[in-house]
């Protein structure tokens, strides 16, 4: 067991992320992110969390890249080189694979 007293620290469950506390660009990358593993799942490229299936859904897929697409434009003025390279590169990636699904 631990024991703060000895300067150990407590094993804690960490804490939720409040996302009301996080500005419009920090919401941004979060949604990028979320919405980037939505378009791998719909195009089949990976399996649905609790389903163990794969499934493919390309009119969604391509919705999905469509605002990450849009999320992209609004988010890179406001960030660095690394960060648009970074956004830049996982957009090519998602477009490049959506149409290599669809043939």
């Amino acid at each position: 067991m631990a024991n703060s007293e000895s300067g150990e620290k407590e094993d804690k469950a960490p804490e939720p992320l409040d996302v009301t506390s996080l500005d419009v660009y920090q919401l941004l990358g979060l949604f990028i992110g979320v919405l980037s593993e939505q378009a791998w799942q719909y195009m089949g490229l990976r399996v649905r969390p609790g389903s163990q299936k794969v499934e493919k859904d390309m009119p969604r897929a391509k919705v999905t890249i469509d605002c990450i697409s849009y999320m992209i434009e609004r988010l890179e003025p406001q960030a660095n080189d690394a960060e648009k390279n970074k956004l830049r590169a996982l957009l090519a990636d998602l477009q490049i694979n959506f149409v290599r699904q669809q043939k």
